[in-house]
């Protein structure tokens, strides 16, 4: 009992740990982010603001004017987490429970495109996007989102663990494909469909690379690029660019927060399944 015990409280410790380690950072940039100009700049650096102040956010909206990418980013991650949930969810499950000619076939051309990096597939999509007239527009920001390999995976994975009998009975009643993939799966893919939607809009959200690509117009910018545009401006101000970093990580953290129970129930049961 006393092994078990030490056991414990050395375990539990050193988690303890790793959280304050992992933390820290955080909430150091939410504590500079509420101190005066050049506070965060004194050695050695202050943990706490002397006096908390929201200088540093009005300023971002009204000198920097960062409101409109964050209004560009709230838009593209929230279509882009639709477009995702409507494509992945319909492609796995027609993969998991639909038989067609050359179906396992093709599954496994899907999985061996995972291990393509998506940076190689930028160049030819934004030449294709060119020759369609979508550079620089959200339609084709959101382009990329409209599938992936990992969320049709997730879902068919997912999806396999559905009864067939209960597809059958369904098809008996009278019910079309599509009526039985509205009424009798999408309730059933309650988790995952979390779990993907978590996933999407994280990944859009902080996408930094294909915005900066495809999006030349600063009103169409998203956040993550117009921050780093702006730290490029002020590289100084160190509360300036941890007001940012928040105004950048917060909604995201939220969400994850609010809808973790769901996300994890979705990713471990659609790992072990099928």
């Amino acid at each position: 009992m006393r092994r078990r015990t030490a056991h414990a409280l050395l375990l539990n410790g050193l988690l303890a740990v790793i959280a304050v380690l992992t933390l820290f950072p955080l909430v150091w940039m939410l504590s500079a982010s509420l101190m005066a100009p050049g506070e965060a700049s004194q050695f050695p650096p202050p943990l706490l603001p002397r006096a908390p102040s929201l200088q540093q956010y009005r300023e971002l909206f009204a000198t920097a004017g960062l409101g409109r990418q964050l209004i560009n980013s709230a838009v593209m991650a929230t279509g882009a987490t639709l477009l995702s949930l409507a494509f992945n969810l319909t492609a796995g499950y027609a993969f998991a429970k639909l038989h067609f000619k050359g179906r396992d076939r093709l599954f496994r051309a899907l999985l061996g495109a995972m291990v393509i990096p998506a940076q190689v597939t930028m160049l030819p999509l934004f030449l294709m996007l060119k020759q369609m007239g979508l550079v620089n527009t959200v339609p084709g920001a959101l382009v990329p989102w409209l599938a992936s390999v990992f969320g049709i995976f997730l879902v068919r994975q997912y999806a396999q663990g559905i009864p067939d009998e209960l597809l059958e009975a369904a098809r008996m009643d009278g019910a079309g494909e599509w009526r039985i993939f509205r009424l009798v799966v999408l309730p059933l893919l309650r988790p995952v469909i979390v779990t993907l939607a978590v996933l999407s809009f994280l990944g859009a959200w902080n996408d930094f690379m294909w915005p900066l690509i495809v999006l030349t117009d600063r009103e169409l910018q998203t956040l993550p690029v117009a921050l780093a545009g702006l730290s490029r401006e002020h590289v100084q101000d160190v509360e300036l660019m941890m007001a940012g970093a928040v105004l950048t990580v917060l909604p995201v953290l939220l969400l994850f927060l609010a809808l973790q129970r769901h996300y994890m129930q979705g990713l471990l049961m659609g790992g072990v399944k099928g």
